[in-house]
């Protein structure tokens, strides 16, 4: 991901709250290449298709994110 990209992401909440693959995955802290993955196998944050295009909103990526918190390493959690 080149420096315009992770500007693009930081400042996404000023702008737009979509989010291509590469700066949501940059937001929650992911390779694009695992958001790709999970997004075709599940588990992954909800996602939009905008024409041919995928985007992610910013508030299904901290949504998703609180989803995926765990008190303890130990912890499964709720996998869907």
């Amino acid at each position: 991901m080149d420096d315009d990209e992770i500007i693009r992401a930081a400042k996404a909440k000023k702008g737009s709250p979509f989010l291509n693959t590469a700066q949501a995955a940059f937001y929650v802290g992911l390779s694009r290449r695992t958001l790709e993955k999970m997004r075709l196998t599940g588990g992954g944050p909800r996602f939009r298709k905008h024409g041919r295009y995928v985007r992610y909103h910013i508030d299904d990526l901290d949504a998703w994110s609180l989803g995926e918190r765990r008190d303890s390493s130990a912890d499964a959690g709720g996998r869907r």
